[in-house]
């Protein structure tokens, strides 16, 4: 076992390089502008181009899929139910209705990393305290049932808000649907950190996640006070679920599928975060590869979270039908 764990991490590293070169090819920029990054300058114009917007929509792609995983990871063990993830526990319908009421509200502009880090953490801690509510004194594990009742609340809240000043949604439309396009290095120089921060702290707790995922009264043996340590896994995912909001807005179905794949790869919280990063990433990839179908001189852009959403409805149905 211990052998095979250095062989993982090589075939890792290589998956996530040729993702990445894979996802950089696909932004439809000459292949001599991205190997001129290896210079150590970006000269020229089209190597600025890939510098200044492919490279930070890679690393977007790239944390958002990684804090996504782990956030569902971390839910599906808490929770103890394999359909858990952030889009049905109020967690992730709770971060965009706090961006976009931030945004209707003024509270920050448009593209403001920070503004939108702190709305997505209010709304998502909002959510996820809604779901709380719902199933306060019922198994942890029927959790989810609820947390879709809150989700569906919460989307009612983002209607009527879209309602209200039905011209800004054209801006609202990145957040709904998911998309990691129009993210620049400022954008990353907050979020990037807090994500991290956010998949090491989940390492960290891997143990009494390990702990909790088989019952209560096994984490009470152990020593382990189950409402207590869920209420710490809680707010990590919360944590995560808010950054990758604030980055790229309503992404569907990443936190649902990676931990299954991580699962059976033997593999926990660094596995699920490399599934969940070379995930979003692949699809993006394809989202640019769509987008690149041209109609006469117009461009068709396709919004990743569309990608996550047809693939991820395939891996719902699987699930479900396995319950």
């Amino acid at each position: 076992m211990t052998s095979a764990r250095p062989a993982r991490g090589v075939a890792a590293a290589a998956l996530l390089l040729a993702v990445a070169a894979v996802h950089l090819l696909a932004s439809g920029q000459p292949l001599g502008a991205i190997t001129g990054l290896l210079d150590g300058a970006a000269d020229g114009q089209a190597e600025k181009i890939v510098w200044e917007l492919s490279v930070p929509r890679l690393l977007t792609a790239l944390l958002t899929g990684a804090a996504l995983g782990v956030a569902g990871y971390v839910l599906q063990a808490t929770l103890r139910n394999t359909l858990a993830a952030p889009e049905f526990s109020g967690v992730n319908p709770g971060a965009v209705l706090g961006i976009l009421g931030g945004l209707t509200l003024g509270l920050f502009p448009a593209d403001s990393a920070a503004g939108a880090l702190l709305a997505a953490l209010a709304g998502g801690a909002l959510g996820g305290g809604l779901t709380w509510l719902l199933s306060a004194g019922r198994d942890p594990a029927g959790l989810v049932v609820h947390g879709l009742l809150g989700s569906a609340l919460l989307a009612g809240l983002t209607t009527m808000l879209l309602a209200y000043q039905p011209s800004r949604f054209g801006n609202a439309l990145r957040w709904l649907i998911g998309s990691v396009e129009g993210r620049v290095w400022e954008h990353l120089a907050l979020t990037s950190w807090w994500i991290a921060g956010g998949i090491a702290v989940a390492w960290a707790c891997s143990g009494m996640l390990a702990v909790l995922s088989p019952s209560d009264d096994h984490a009470a043996s152990l020593g382990v006070h189950p409402g207590l340590g869920r209420a710490v896994a809680l707010t990590v995912a919360i944590a995560l679920t808010a950054g990758a909001a604030s980055m790229a807005g309503a992404i569907a179905f990443v936190g649902l599928a990676a931990p299954h794949v991580a699962r059976r790869l033997g593999g926990r919280v660094l596995t699920v975060a490399v599934v969940g990063a070379i995930a979003l990433a692949g699809a993006d990839s394809l989202a640019q590869l769509a987008g690149q179908l041209l109609d006469g001189t117009h461009r068709l852009g396709i919004p990743t979270g569309v990608i996550t959403a047809l693939a991820g409805a395939a891996v719902l149905i699987r699930l479900g039908r396995s319950q």
